[in-house]
């Protein structure tokens, strides 16, 4: 069984959490993974720009940012996977969604799925959509293009 840890900085923690664990579960049981932790971290440009500019030496917002941990934890003599750390930039999700045309919903989805495809390793050389990595991205999102996350009442608040 996976379980998730949903924080937020410098924004309100959003209402959608659960419906946020639920579908990262559902690309993580696509991926076949089982007995992942993983985190999450809401946050604004300037906080995710911060983070930017001390990890990837990037003096720039971005719109999500992975921190592969890869570590094991025994708990009650069960083990569980911590993956690491996914940062979404609630006003990049909101600008890109704008810039793409597409609801917040679906580019959240995206975000989601490219950080989890990031903890499990996978890295992309540019934002070619002939990279794997993409590919797999745009893959899953079409599989699970049913599971929403931000109600369409909601979009990105």
């Amino acid at each position: 069984m996976n379980r998730a840890s949903v924080k937020a900085e410098e924004v309100p923690l959003p209402a959608w959490t659960e419906a946020l664990e639920t579908f990262s579960f559902k690309v993580l049981s696509a991926l076949g993974r089982d007995r992942w932790i993983l985190s999450f971290l809401f946050c604004s440009n300037s906080f995710i720009k911060s983070l930017n500019a001390r990890y990837r030496k990037r003096d720039e917002a971005t719109d999500i940012l992975s921190f592969p941990l890869g570590e094991t934890l025994d708990e009650d003599g069960q083990k569980f996977y911590l993956p690491g750390d996914i940062v979404i930039s609630l006003e990049a999700l909101e600008e890109n969604s704008r810039f793409f045309g597409v609801s917040g919903d679906e580019e959240l989805r995206r975000l989601v799925i490219h950080g989890i495809l990031h903890l499990d390793g996978m890295d992309h050389q540019s934002n070619d959509s002939g990279e794997a990595m993409l590919r797999l991205q745009e893959d899953l999102l079409l599989k699970l293009k049913e599971e929403h996350i931000i109600p369409v009442r909601e979009e990105v608040s």
